[in-house]
């Protein structure tokens, strides 16, 4: 037999409830782009959140993720898809092991 959610459970699975839900009302209204635009808005959203309980780290995290980003979409777009590839792999597994939507 399960014991009953806490609050804090039902409250997780509620927000991660939302935020497929809002995902897939992105996707039908402007397909992946608006998907993307999702989520860069809840980024946002969470960065400021952190910033004004002082974990400033989280600006040249988000710095570093776009450098890199930017880096691998640029080695592509040279013929050199290797750093693309990779970081694509790495995402994708972190993406299984930590993301609650799941």
């Amino acid at each position: 037999m399960t014991r009953p959610l806490t609050s804090v459970e039902r409250s997780i699975q509620g927000r991660n409830g939302w935020l497929k839900d809002e995902e897939r009302k992105a996707i039908e209204s402007r397909g992946e782009i608006g998907r993307m635009e999702f989520w860069l808005r809840v980024t946002r959203s969470r960065i400021t959140k952190d910033v004004k309980v002082g974990r400033n780290d989280v600006i040249p995290g988000f710095i570093s993720v776009c450098r890199l980003f930017k880096l691998a979409i640029d080695k592509r777009a040279e013929g050199d898809a290797r750093l693309w590839n990779h970081l694509m792999q790495y995402a994708s597994q972190v993406l299984e092991q930590h993301d609650p939507r799941n």
